[in-house]
């Protein structure tokens, strides 16, 4: 897969691909895809998650931002796809997604996949957010950086 560009941003996302050999975006055509975003700071090294489910979904609202400016996209107004995984899923939890939906795609309702679970990735995690943004200006000055 040596056309796909992968990105890792400096902090928890060089981390985790040295423990866990993973990335944490992928450009694919027009098209990122960004892996599961947790509730962590995404500039810190080591993965701490904040102990309030709506901190860590805020959290994980921000890591998401980060990891699509990262890949050379521009944030949450090209996410047309988002699946969350939640820990527990309940009506605080869908109450704080909605916030930050609103927040963040005050213009737009993507389309969105909420499903509970039993486990996340780590033991302090209570949500995965993982979406996917289309950014065709981004994908063209992607590809020229490696012309």
């Amino acid at each position: 897969m040596a056309d796909l560009q992968y990105y890792n941003y400096p902090g928890v996302g060089t981390t985790n691909q040295k423990l866990y050999s993973y990335s944490q975006a992928v450009r694919v055509g027009d098209t990122i895809h960004c892996s599961g975003q947790g509730g962590w700071d995404p500039e810190r090294e080591e993965q701490v998650f904040p102990t309030e489910i709506n901190q860590q979904i805020d959290q994980a609202f921000r890591a998401v931002d980060h990891t699509l400016k990262h890949a050379g996209g521009k944030g949450w107004s090209q996410v047309f796809r988002v699946n969350s995984y939640h820990l527990p899923l309940n009506n605080e939890a869908l109450a704080a997604m909605t916030r930050n939906f609103k927040k963040w795609m005050p213009d737009h309702q993507p389309i969105w996949t909420c499903v509970g679970v039993t486990r996340l990735g780590e033991d302090d995690m209570r949500v995965e957010i993982e979406v996917q943004a289309y950014d065709p200006e981004g994908a063209k000055a992607a590809k020229n950086k490696t012309s």
